[in-house]
């Protein structure tokens, strides 16, 4: 789904819906209480949030692999491969599909193993025999299934909680204050437009931006679409880098493109002779074989402070395995 309009303010369609959401965040927190979570013999760190659509939690994740990397461990993610039809696998870019293992596995497995499994615990295990140390929970702050011994989490500094409601009146997957007792520490991408530093509860925060590596473009027009949370995201990381898409095309959160709208899609770029952009979420989902007709803008987050922390991992994970920083 595309994150819709009103979840930005307390309109009257969201207040209408608030009941419905204080049911979700309640079932939600009464999950969290029934479920004693499993723990492997390594350390977990969970990258979560508490809103629902896009905050770049993804990149984080693939971030944090980089950290921990230099910090001396072997990481590998756990995911539930959302989209998928595979289960209790590690993820093979060579031979596995989007639809078999879901687009965000797919991509994280450009930067470590990952291990897919609804039951992130079973995952984890598996993770752990495959020779991991630690172990990139993608995603599941809210899933009781696996311990975990440090929770990042992430918010967009544009976005911030929205209009602060449940979904489905508002982006939040369960009460704010219910999210942040559980939270090891929180990450803020971007500039803090809504001012969430106070409204954290005293949690350490990371500030982090985004950075984006252009691809070569051979003209100037350009078609962008994007199958994310908040495609607006992407359209303005364009126009921050100096490409002014002369069209978007919004398609659903994890849509898998078929035959025919990526025919269209390269339809529309010949007759108007313009180039397709899209995300790297997007980009494997595309066959090899119509690849070349597309252009990926690829995205890293870049920390304010790497040093500070790799010292708060280090210092917060149960095993002291890390080389000193």
């Amino acid at each position: 789904m595309k994150t819709p309009s009103y979840w930005n303010k307390q309109s009257l369609t969201a207040r209408l819906l608030l009941p419905v959401g204080k049911l979700y965040s309640a079932a939600t927190a009464l999950r969290l209480r029934l479920k004693q979570p499993q723990k492997t013999n390594v350390p977990v760190i969970c990258i979560g949030n508490l809103t629902a659509g896009g905050t770049g939690k993804t990149p984080v994740a693939a971030a944090m692999a980089t950290l921990l990397r230099q910090c001396g461990y072997n990481p590998a993610f756990v995911s539930r491969g959302y989209g998928g039809n595979l289960s209790g696998v590690i993820v093979d870019r060579e031979k596995h599909t989007a639809r078999q293992v879901g687009d965000e596995p797919l991509l994280l497995a450009g930067q470590g193993p990952v291990s897919i499994n609804p039951d992130r615990y079973q995952a984890a295990v598996r993770a752990v025999a495959e020779g991991a140390d630690v172990v990139i929970m993608d995603d599941g702050f809210q899933n009781p299934g696996l311990y975990k011994d440090i929770s990042l989490l992430v918010f967009d500094g544009e976005f911030g909680i929205g209009n602060g409601y449940p979904v489905p009146a508002g982006p939040l997957r369960e009460e704010l204050g219910n999210g942040l007792k559980r939270a090891s520490a929180a990450v803020i991408i971007g500039n803090d437009r809504h001012r969430l530093s106070a409204k954290l509860q005293g949690l350490p925060i990371f500030y982090a931006r985004m950075t984006a590596e252009l691809p070569p473009l051979s003209g100037s027009k350009v078609i962008a679409f994007a199958g994310i949370g908040r495609p607006e995201k992407f359209y303005a990381s364009l126009r921050e880098n100096g490409i002014e898409p002369a069209e978007t095309i919004d398609f659903p959160d994890h849509h898998n493109y078929s035959e025919a709208e990526l025919q269209d899609l390269i339809d529309r770029a010949w007759l108007t002779d313009a180039e397709l952009i899209t995300t790297a979420k997007d980009f494997v989902k595309i066959p090899s074989s119509v690849q070349h007709h597309f252009k990926v803008l690829e995205i890293k987050i870049a920390w304010d402070d790497e040093k500070e922390l790799k010292r708060f991992i280090n210092n917060n994970m149960p095993l002291k395995t890390a080389a000193e920083i």
